[in-house]
């Protein structure tokens, strides 16, 4: 019953999450004009070839936090426990990463210049929060687990996880 509380907040956090997002995409299409950037026809299904990935791999977040750390991305209400599977296995932000690749296709299909732009601005404000807040908070909770598992996997560019012995 508790796995099944932590999946609603999850879901109630992400829902939040992806229209706030979505509300800022459709803010800065106002933009697209003064940009002056003319959108070309070939944007459109690259936008879908990356908003599928991004989606699935959102949704391998959420389900590993749940799954594994019983509790949710949501900086309030983290995990329990240290997660360092799933996605989290290969690269230390997969969640960023995931939406990020969502919001740049959702502006390459839908010819938005702007909605791009906010991606890339997306990733700059969480690469800042990561190393700011996010990194220094999960050192103190987790310490040298956290630490040793920094050593092994990349915060932005996957890899993967070395061989056990």
């Amino acid at each position: 019953m508790k796995t099944l509380f932590v999946a609603l907040r999850a879901i109630l956090y992400g829902a939040c999450f992806v229209l706030f997002w979505g509300w800022l995409a459709r803010a800065a299409r106002r933009y697209d004009e003064r940009l002056g950037l003319a959108a070309p026809a070939w944007w459109e299904p690259v936008g879908v070839a990356l908003m599928v990935p991004g989606t699935l791999i959102v949704f391998a977040c959420v389900g590993t936090f749940v799954a594994f750390g019983q509790g949710t991305p949501a900086p309030f209400d983290p995990p329990t426990a240290f997660v360092p599977s799933g996605p989290y296995r290969y690269v230390r932000n997969p969640m960023y990463i995931g939406a990020a690749l969502f919001l740049a296709g959702y502006g390459l299909f839908e010819g938005s210049p702007a909605t791009v732009l906010l991606s890339l601005i997306f990733l700059i404000t969480f690469h800042l929060f990561v190393l700011f807040v996010e990194e220094p908070a999960l050192e103190r909770r987790f310490g040298e687990t956290y630490v040793a598992y920094k050593r092994s996997v990349h915060r932005w560019i996957p890899r993967l996880p070395p061989r056990s012995a």
